[in-house]
């Protein structure tokens, strides 16, 4: 397979992977048709009626006031009085926070919320007229996804944390060990018992990104988020200091945030035991070790039962309406584990998706494969009849060859870049988005690259020398200096890339404010930043025909594709093709001299949410599922042979396999399945 210069511009951004641097119940059957009426005339104001403070409400105890109209009733302790909280509006309308505060909603698109906890599982919100509810079908290759990547929330990372919220690093950076990592930030953060320790995580996930912050994204005419989540969301083994399971916590609040204005999330696998390429989002700076070295194929098989964890939760009819896309490894290095190991790789995290959602539209999610570097083209074709396949790219031109040429003279270059290139995959592959772009075109910022690696443009970048000096930062970064001249350059860059790009998630939504300087010090990759002072779009369909498109690509997707095809399937030839487990692993070696693992551990299931609000108390009782979707899927979390022998799980690529690896007692054979019941785990408050 090929490579692209414009695919490996992320790749570029690193040296080598070794490198240490780098639901709404009526009160009474006698209000029903009350409920209609107002329901609909709240709608009509809401979504017609521009500014029209209408919403439909729902009684509860609280001492707030709120707009009449249609109400579901609560009751609260003892005593307490019956007002009404708004359950549903649009434009204006006063929205109640967990918390009993309230903000007033702005959204110019015709986009209603919806939340009732009585009713917490109900999909009537709308991002925007034009994107459908979340209780309808979204027509991919008609609809377009226009999202952003809510980048160092649920996974902190140094290309993307300490830019996003440089103060969690800040603090760190000249530590004896420094934070360069989540590894490392973990460790020190542990260590920092006088500010709190790993709590400091959780307090960064509550105040990050809150629920405004969904309300806003639907104001600003998207409707979908990319969440990054890594694998200690679900659980950490030995020595993994990163803090376990709380991230989780935090997601099950994105999804009910999503539901509530009306936002599809595109859920991505971003870190896996052992990290898929090195480097520092995928937890630990340093080695690939997934796929790759003598503790490859081990951590490839943990990895698979991550996956299906997840699978089997989104998979629940509770949830599959909110998260709609699961991309299942983020950037994995083709260029070191091998393009067939990656295919390899990829067709079994489809099969256990699948056996986990079960096959069709309603389902589970799209299945969405990163390129792993190589050309969108290198992919067309791959798993032909597969249900609901997604190829994703992640293109930036800021990692490479630096230029002082003004944001002005990239006004087409994504047009020539990327249009043709999306209109074809769009044809021999299917579904083509990119998960991941800016408006970056240096790598000017702080630590864009990473703590302490340097910026190529001004010639300090540690991992690669040669890049020599072109000049100074400062006009790029001082975004309190651009002229109306400069915002409107970078406006018609970022319209261009939208249009090329087509279906697409902007990294990042928000950049947070560094300790040292009180501001933005990255502003080419903050769309919120953007919005606010004028260089993004404040309607991003504003961008299409941006390209002047000639030659585009027509729809509809196939059948399979969409999901219309109960029946699609992958051919039994083509999955023979991608054998598992491959027949070596780069670093490794062949399979049956490598530690691996055995399905019989008691495997656990994804916590669901439980829903409180300030002063409301719920009538009714919801379901939200037991976490897993298909109670057939029965083999146990892959966990160690007693009598065999195991390596550290990060040790990198340099050591032998142990030798001998199981004791003369076990000779090495197929692990024999043993069945087990998923572990149900305890529901976290939301």
């Amino acid at each position: 397979m090929g490579g692209n210069r414009y695919m490996e511009e992320k790749r570029a951004m690193y040296a080598s992977p070794k490198s240490k641097r780098k639901v709404y119940l009526i009160a009474g059957a006698a209000a029903a048709a009350v409920l209609v009426i107002v329901i609909a005339l709240g709608v009509y104001f809401g979504v017609v009626k521009k500014n029209h403070d209408s919403s439909t409400v729902s009684d509860v105890a609280s001492g707030n006031s709120s707009d009449s109209g249609s109400s579901s009733s609560s009751s609260g302790s003892s005593g307490s009085t019956q007002t009404k909280l708004a359950v549903t509006g649009g434009d204006g309308s006063k929205v109640t926070l967990e918390d009993g505060s309230t903000f007033t909603y702005s959204n110019s698109f015709g986009g209603t919320w919806y939340w009732d906890i009585n009713d917490p599982f109900n999909n009537d919100a709308r991002a925007q007229s034009w994107s459908p509810a979340l209780n309808t079908t979204f027509n991919y290759g008609v609809d377009r996804i226009r999202g952003v990547n809510l980048g160092g929330w649920l996974t902190v990372e140094p290309y993307s944390d300490t830019m996003d919220a440089p103060a969690l690093f800040e603090p760190y950076v000249n530590n004896t060990v420094p934070a360069v990592d989540e590894w490392t930030l973990s460790q020190n953060m542990a260590a920092d018992t006088s500010k709190g320790g790993l709590s400091q995580l959780e307090t960064h996930y509550q105040t990050f990104i809150t629920e405004q912050d969904f309300a806003q994204i639907a104001g600003a005419g998207l409707n979908y988020v990319r969440i990054a989540l890594p694998f200690w969301a679900i659980e950490t083994r030995g020595s993994e200091p990163f803090l376990e399971g709380t991230a989780w916590k935090y997601f099950l609040k994105a999804i009910q945030w999503a539901r509530k204005y009306g936002i599809r999330i595109n859920l991505d696998y971003h870190a896996l035991p052992g990290s898929q390429n090195g480097w520092n989002h995928s937890g630990k700076l340093g080695s690939i070790n997934m796929l790759m070295g003598p503790m490859g194929l081990a951590n490839a098989q943990r990895s698979l039962d991550h996956i299906r964890i997840i699978a089997e939760f989104i998979s629940q009819p509770q949830y599959s309406s909110v998260v709609t896309m699961f991309g299942i490894t983020n950037e994995p290095q083709a260029s070191a584990i091998g393009n067939a190991q990656v295919e390899a790789f990829y067709l079994q995290a489809y099969e256990v998706v699948r056996k986990a959602s079960g096959v069709g539209a309603g389902n589970g999610p799209i299945v969405s494969f990163h390129d792993a570097f190589l050309s969108r083209s290198d992919w067309a074709g791959f798993l032909p009849g597969a249900d609901r396949i997604s190829l994703d790219s992640h293109p930036y031109l800021c990692f490479s060859t630096q230029s002082s040429a003004p944001i002005s003279s990239y006004a087409t270059t994504p047009c020539t870049a990327w249009g043709a290139d999306v209109n074809s995959s769009m044809s021999n592959f299917g579904l083509t988005q990119a998960g991941e772009f800016s408006n970056a075109v240096t790598d000017c910022g702080l630590w864009v690259n990473g703590v302490g690696q340097g910026i190529r443009y001004e010639g300090t970048y540690v991992a690669d020398p040669s890049f020599k000096s072109v000049g100074s930062c400062d006009s790029w970064t001082d975004w309190q200096a651009y002229d109306q001249s400069t915002k409107d350059a970078i406006k018609q860059f970022a319209l261009a890339s939208m249009d090329a790009l087509q279906n697409w998630f902007f990294w990042t939504w928000k950049i947070g404010n560094s300790s040292v300087t009180g501001i933005v010090e990255s502003p080419a990759w903050s769309y919120q930043l953007g919005l606010e002072q004028g260089w993004m779009p404040t309607d991003p369909r504003e961008a299409d025909g941006t390209c002047g498109n000639s030659s585009p690509w027509t729809p509809p997707l196939a059948d399979n594709q969409l999901g219309n095809d109960k029946s699609a399937s992958i051919a039994a030839s083509v999955s023979a093709s991608y054998p598992w487990p491959p027949s070596t692993i780069i670093g490794g070696g062949v399979p049956s001299r490598l530690p691996t693992y055995t399905p019989t551990g008691a495997i656990p299931t994804l916590p669901v949410a439980t829903f409180t609000q300030s002063g409301v108390k719920a009538t009714a009782t919801p379901t939200p599922g037991d976490g897993w979707e298909n109670a057939s899927d029965t083999p146990g979390l892959m966990v160690n042979i007693a009598t065999c022998s195991y390596l550290d799980p990060w040790i990198g690529t340099t050591v032998d396999p142990p030798s001998p690896l199981c004791s003369s007692s076990s000779k090495r054979r197929e692990p024999v399945l043993e069945y087990r019941e998923p572990m149900i785990t305890a529901m976290p408050v939301l």
